[in-house]
């Protein structure tokens, strides 16, 4: 790929936008989706292709459109008329955006004459923790809770031991065990072994790194990390909650953090949070991103979380799409 292109995710995205970047795009088609590409000197959308039963075939485009802030109006209008006509061409029944900020939703919005409504669900966290790691390693401890310092020395104290691999095998098959445990512990759901396999077959390795904390020769909680751009990304993590005590989660995400100032990065994003929600589940203590939200801001409770516009659908086919909802309805109501 052209360098001046692959280049415009890290000048005109705040989070270096990795879901928007060609090595996530290989891996969705390692995966078995398919996927399409638009791009000019300004503009991207890496798109993958969803299909559901019953109503077919929507293009999803995550994180995106991504527009720069020296793009013409006319030229970003071009642009999404050929998204809309490659939809019309893969019988897309709708679109999926989840744009950067509401100027590029609106631009969207001004520019075709289909209508743009608000996704039932947001795929991506509509809210996310990036802090600054820039500034020195004693300016980033001297801007932690008291708590969380506390348990990264408790962490060490304790003897727990990271590791950063090039990804092996060893520490794959550790971090699928922890994953099992830890979905059957929160009654969540995961994503299946395979793709997680084929997430490290595939992205390559200067970027995507396997983080491990080891107790007694144990591997107790175990991290997927993204170095991109200038940004480290936290995205998967799984853990053991009977060691829950020794915090090692604290002491990996502070080698992390550690790591990625090493090589230049100037932000770490923890991914998703969930503080500014109106919802009242969102909000009650049943709420599931209460524990993660509170241990992610601890590593630095003075800054301020990043907040998306979330998902948005351009209806292609009104009668799909509304079938679509319908069933959304019916599946949320059940």
């Amino acid at each position: 790929m052209d360098k001046k292109k692959e280049n415009l995710i890290p000048d005109n995205s705040f989070e270096k936008n990795f879901l928007q970047s060609e090595q996530w795009r290989k891996f969705q088609e390692s995966v078995g989706r398919k996927t399409f590409h638009l791009e000019n000197d300004n503009f991207r959308a890496n798109i993958i292709l969803h299909t559901l039963p019953l109503v077919g075939r929507y293009f999803y485009l995550p994180r995106g459109p991504i527009m720069s802030c020296i793009m013409k109006h006319e030229a970003f209008s071009k642009q999404i008329q050929e998204l809309i006509k490659l939809a019309k061409e893969n019988k897309a029944g709708w679109i999926r955006i989840e744009p950067e900020n509401e100027k590029i939703l609106n631009l969207i919005k001004k520019n075709i004459k289909y209508k743009t409504i608000k996704a039932p669900h947001d795929m991506q966290p509509k809210e996310t923790f990036v802090i600054d790691i820039a500034k020195s390693e004693e300016e980033i401890l001297a801007g932690m809770k008291s708590k969380t310092r506390y348990n990264i020395k408790l962490a060490e104290k304790k003897e727990v031991r990271i590791k950063k691999r090039e990804v092996s095998g060893e520490y794959v098959e550790d971090f699928l065990r922890l994953s099992k445990i830890m979905a059957e512990r929160q009654g969540i759901v995961i994503h299946d072994e395979s793709y997680y396999r084929k997430m490290f077959e595939v992205i390559p390795n200067a970027i995507l790194k396997l983080y491990v904390a080891e107790y007694k020769g144990v591997i107790i909680v175990a991290n997927i990390v993204i170095f991109y751009g200038d940004t480290c990304i936290y995205l998967h993590g799984a853990s053991d909650d009977k060691y829950k005590n020794l915090m090692a989660p604290y002491l990996l995400q502070w080698q992390a953090i550690k790591d990625a100032k090493a090589v230049g990065c100037a932000k770490y994003d923890f991914g998703g949070v969930k503080i500014r929600s109106k919802n009242k589940e969102a909000r009650s203590k049943k709420n599931s991103w209460e524990g993660i939200t509170r241990f992610k801001l601890g590593f630095s409770p003075n800054t301020e979380t990043v907040e998306y516009p979330g998902c948005y659908d351009i209806i292609i086919n009104q009668k799909k799409y509304w079938l679509y909802r319908t069933i959304q309805k019916i599946k949320s109501f059940l």
